[in-house]
């Protein structure tokens, strides 16, 4: 069999990528362009039309992601982050790299708010990096620490990534979010264990502030649980909702948007001003997201119209039978496809050509059945798709930090920053691959 067109589609998507052209209108624009190319009739078109809007604009799951969207933003508004922050910042002032395991606990506590990776570096770099830079921390070791933490968001639930991913792959969303967990609660403690090792190794580039007095630090602890439990209640409550079953996706993050929006008001934070630029960013966001991922799916089904699943899989099948080299040759590709693609297209783009692949692969014993296979590859893809986020030259991470970086922080210390979290990045994949019970082992508890 040929498969002259869908390859010219390949090499037509990777051309627009690098002409500048805005990816959602070449997606979209290649789809029609290639559905008149392959003859395809016209009850056919007007199915992949109904498809398109059936799976994206029509899709109550992906109702949620405007209201996790709308929940990160409120909190973020609330400025709990922000009092968090200075408070355990001053908590573990007195402690060598003290300022960086606060980073560190304030970008999971982010991650489990947010759920978009660039609203967390932003933010994280907004807030962390003068203070690090102020107290006399290494440059490198400040930024690969906020970068780190900040891109926890992708994986840590409610991650938007996954509620996309448990449309495309039907997979259930509470079991991705359970099997989250544990993999970004463990990334999280390599970053711990990262600067816990400089400051053992190199005191001098994670330097200690002055530390409070006992009943200072009484007070404070006070205040710092008085700030965090309502917080951790919300995001608790919202995640106990989706996973247990007693919510769906979307009614749990109604319940985390409205209780975000109640924390603001409490907080003393809420205003019409506050409320019009919150929802203003929750639709450009959201309108992004469903842009790319119109264009993204409407591509997918013309690729596979036209002999593009055929072609997958016979190129995988040159690979050979064992299913776990099938899975590190997609995980390189993704890998890859990070550096010059969002997320979002490779939700909607790669993920419904390949999942169909793993899900038909022989694990032998190893998986009880066939969600288990598909939940633990969710997870690779997913910390996949963070490591290549940070990945010099083209990670996108290190791009949303360079644009709010303070002047004095060049582009080369941001790369030799985050060249020991990418390495952490990889050893988590593999150990994600090594034991899927990391994964596993919750959502087999709930």
């Amino acid at each position: 069999m040929t498969y002259l067109l869908p390859s010219l589609m390949l090499l037509a998507l990777v051309a627009g990528i690098f002409s500048g052209y805005p990816v959602a209108l070449s997606l979209a624009g290649l789809s029609v362009v290639f559905m008149l190319l392959g003859d395809i009739a016209l009850p056919t078109f007007s199915l992949i039309t109904s498809r398109v809007f059936g799976a994206v604009l029509e899709n109550w799951v992906l109702a949620a992601i405007p209201l996790f969207i709308f929940m990160g933003i409120m909190l973020e508004k609330s400025k709990v982050a922000d009092k968090l922050l200075l408070e355990l910042e001053a908590l573990f002032h007195g402690r060598r790299g003290g300022l960086g395991l606060a980073v560190v606990i304030i970008g999971i506590i982010m991650a489990a708010s947010t759920g978009i990776i660039g609203a967390s570096v932003v933010l994280m770099g907004t807030m962390a990096l003068p203070l690090m830079l102020k107290q006399g921390y290494n440059k490198s070791v400040a930024i690969g620490t906020i970068l780190g933490s900040g891109t926890l968001g992708i994986l840590i639930p409610p991650s938007i990534m996954l509620v996309v991913f448990g449309d495309v792959m039907q997979v259930p969303i509470g079991d991705l979010f359970a099997g989250a967990l544990l993999p970004g609660l463990m990334l999280g403690g390599f970053y711990a264990l990262y600067i816990i090792y400089v400051a053992f190794t190199a005191p001098h580039k994670v330097p200690a502030g002055k530390a409070l007095k006992s009943a200072n630090m009484a007070m404070l602890f006070l205040r710092l649980l008085k700030n965090l439990i309502i917080p951790a209640l919300l995001i608790s409550s919202v995640l106990v909702s989706i996973v247990l079953g007693i919510a769906t996706p979307t009614e749990g993050a109604a319940i985390g948007a409205f209780g975000a929006m109640v924390m603001a008001l409490f907080s003393r934070q809420l205003s019409w001003r506050v409320m019009v630029n919150s929802l203003k960013d929750t639709c450009l966001t959201t309108g992004m997201i469903l842009i790319l991922a119109v264009g993204a799916t409407a591509y997918s089904l013309v690729f596979k119209r036209i002999g593009g699943q055929s072609m997958i899989e016979d190129a995988v099948g040159i690979v050979g039978h064992s299913p776990y080299l099938v899975i590190l040759v997609i995980m390189l590709l993704i890998f890859v496809l990070g550096f010059f693609l969002e997320w979002i297209e490779i939700s909607f783009l790669v993920l419904p050509l390949f999942a169909p692949i793993v899900a038909g692969l022989d694990f032998g014993d190893a998986f009880a059945n066939q969600g288990e296979v598909m939940i633990w590859f969710a997870m690779l893809v997913a910390i996949n798709l963070q490591t290549s986020f940070l990945t010099p030259p083209f990670g996108y991470a290190l791009f949303y930090l360079k644009g709010i970086a303070i002047p004095g922080v060049t582009t080369m210390d941001i790369y030799k920053g985050v060249v020991p979290i990418v390495l952490m990045q990889l050893l988590g994949v593999l150990l994600v691959a090594l034991f899927p019970m990391i994964v596993l082992w919750l959502p087999g508890k709930v």
